[in-house]
């Protein structure tokens, strides 16, 4: 995807977990979208990062969305999805993509991604990997309207 794009549809979900969102559900908010896989060390390791600003910044808008894709074919087990986002403490809605039509859909490649779009549902920012996170922030706190913390 390139910045500035419209937020694509949620094609071919295998199964929602925690409810289910459209893109109209989401217009009108700044929308953080979060790619990964249950195999995944480094998603992992940004999930308390992801449930922190999914909470702190609920107020300013914010909404999250998770879309699990697949690396293996052992990543399709839903029930070690669900174990997963219980133990990772995700409360969002996350939409099971094991068909990997959503990834195919995002042009997405890699675990963890991070998309960034504004009210507008524009993107405003793509980062891949864990390492990204405090580029994701900053971006995140233009689109809120937050001043930086020091």
């Amino acid at each position: 995807m390139r910045l500035r794009e419209e937020m694509p549809n949620f094609p071919g979900i295998t199964e929602w977990i925690n409810g289910q969102a459209t893109k109209a559900d989401l217009a009108g908010n700044p929308v953080l979208v979060h790619i990964w896989s249950v195999s995944c060390y480094m998603c992992k390791e940004s999930m308390p990062s992801i449930n922190e600003w999914r909470d702190q910044y609920a107020a300013n808008g914010l909404k999250v969305i998770g879309i699990h894709t697949p690396h293996s074919e052992k990543d399709t087990d839903i029930e070690m999805i669900k174990k997963a986002i219980a133990e990772q403490h995700l409360t969002h809605p996350i939409a099971i993509d094991n068909d990997r039509k959503i990834a195919d859909t995002f042009q997405n490649e890699y675990v963890p991604a991070f998309y960034l779009f504004d009210e507008a549902l524009q993107l405003r920012h793509f980062q891949a990997g864990e390492k990204g996170l405090q580029l994701v922030k900053k971006r995140l706190f233009r689109i809120l309207g937050i001043k930086e913390e020091s």
